[in-house]
């Protein structure tokens, strides 16, 4: 049976058409696959299919005893990002020729997860080199091209798995963010992207921590709905983590719908330092704070007392020392030795900066980061969500990053002016969602940035939900979809 409307499905709705018998598991992989192999010239978002190891899953899936309770996500198409998806028997390259050629032993926690959810894996989606940018293309790859314009960049660092999306490729797929790398390419993609609380999913069944607790876990997806069973799947923690997120009270898809009250929202609509933004982005923040008022929230401009030029230092010391700590321990597990050509000019730039980190450099930007993790929670204690713009400037173009930039903090420059906010939530653990409600004069999607309290993923759900009804978007489709 062949489903020609697959891409207006969610996840949920794809999986209750399997629950129902109306389609197999089978035939909702091959609908995948054919979307795949339409689009995957234009876009470049998955660079590794696994068809064969996708349809060997959803055979199996079409064999189960069905007297039994399925999976939430009993057959649904899924995609893993290529930093952290890891898959048995499947290479995890994180964008680089250096990690290139050499197989995963075994799954990571998460994607045993998303198994244990019925998801059927059939890939996995390009990223930047280590994923160190907000944009995707890696030389070891190519750009992925955002389906909304191909000239323009999907975002980064889940660039390939939001522009599949985003082109209705798969409802959902796997992102982690550790500065804005889910929230980043779901408002370039105009996707729904939530970043959890730090430790809500746990990154083993090895790896406790990663970047001093800056990397979250979790989806890009179409709808709010999707978001909220995904993390149902998928929260908890596992022994020996380092890090715990505050319980949940219920399921998460139990607050989508939920009434989030009259919350009381702070928002700022200037970058970086008071800088402007791009014009776009400040009437993407204006409209979305005129609706959160008509929807009957009491909405005023205020914002947390940060120091953002220590922020951004410490955060770019952790960076760096993060990325020297994945090469040397990749190079120590797999006996590379690490050569200037096997990476990005700014990669190894940073690279080089990483391994000037001392001990105690690094303690002192973690300090640092915590010091602005305690000025976020006394400012949460006064406003239930804060109001951003997600980035200073529409999706841009590939090709305006320079990675031949030999100069790391020349390189990441630019960059900052462009994701202001983003890299906040990371420093602090709390979680941050980009909601897609505006859409550029020329029709490129631009995300707005909602944050909440620590550990108070709920609201954000009730918050996301109650924006989708208020203004769907689940009917704007891009150039290149289906």
């Amino acid at each position: 049976m062949a489903v020609p409307e697959y891409a207006r499905y969610d996840a949920m709705g794809l999986a209750e058409l399997v629950a129902r018998g109306d389609v197999k598991a089978s035939e909702l992989a091959e609908e995948a696959i054919a979307r795949i192999e339409k689009h995957n010239a234009a876009l470049n978002a998955v660079i590794y299919p696994m068809y064969e190891i996708g349809r060997d899953r959803a055979r199996a899936l079409d064999a189960v005893d069905r007297s039994k309770p399925l999976p939430p996500f009993h057959g649904v198409p899924f995609l893993l990002k290529d930093i952290m998806g890891d898959h048995v028997g499947v290479p995890t390259t994180g964008g680089s020729r250096y990690m290139a050629g050499r197989p995963a032993a075994m799954d990571s926690t998460l994607t045993a997860r998303f198994k244990d959810a019925g998801l059927v894996v059939l890939g996995k989606t390009n990223v930047p080199e280590f994923g160190i940018l907000p944009t995707t293309e890696p030389r070891a790859y190519g750009a992925t091209c955002n389906p909304w314009n191909l000239a323009h960049s999907s975002g980064g660092s889940s660039g390939g798995s939001a522009a599949a999306v985003a082109a209705g490729i798969v409802p959902a797929a796997h992102a982690n963010d550790g500065g804005g790398s889910i929230r980043i390419p779901a408002s370039c993609c105009g996707l729904f992207g939530l970043k959890p609380t730090r430790a809500r999913n746990p990154l083993g069944p090895v790896i406790g921590d990663a970047l001093g607790g800056l990397i979250s876990e979790h989806v890009v997806s179409r709808t709010v709905r999707d978001s909220a069973a995904l993390l149902d799947c998928t929260h908890g923690s596992e022994p020996g983590d380092p890090y715990w997120a505050p319980p949940v009270e219920r399921p998460f898809l139990r607050e989508v719908g939920a009434s989030p009250g009259k919350l009381r929202i702070a928002v700022s609509n200037t970058g970086g330092k008071g800088a402007a933004l791009h014009p776009e982005c400040t009437a993407a923040v204006d409209s979305a704070a005129a609706l959160c008022a008509e929807l009957g929230h009491h909405v005023e401009e205020a914002r947390p007392a940060i120091d953002e030029d220590m922020v951004s230092g410490a955060f770019m010391t952790i960076w760096a020392a993060g990325l020297a700590f994945q090469i040397e321990a990749f190079a120590m597990i797999h006996g590379a030795t690490p050569h200037e050509g096997d990476f990005e000019p700014l990669t190894w730039s940073l690279y080089q900066g990483g391994k000037l980190v001392s001990a105690a450099q690094y303690q002192i930007a973690v300090a640092m980061l915590q010091m602005v993790a305690r000025e976020a929670g006394r400012f949460h204690q006064t406003y239930d969500v804060w109001l951003t713009p997600t980035l200073g400037q529409p999706p841009l173009r590939n090709g305006v990053i320079d990675t031949s930039q030999t100069d790391a903090m020349a390189g990441f420059a630019p960059i900052i002016d462009y994701v202001p906010y983003t890299a906040l939530a990371n420093a602090t653990g709390q979680p941050s969602m980009s909601v897609p409600l505006h859409w550029s004069s020329d029709g490129l999607p631009i995300g707005v940035l909602f944050t909440g309290r620590f550990g108070d993923e709920a609201t954000l759900f009730r918050l996301a939900a109650q924006l989708e009804q208020a203004r769907p978007w689940i009917d704007r489709k891009p150039p290149v979809w289906d």
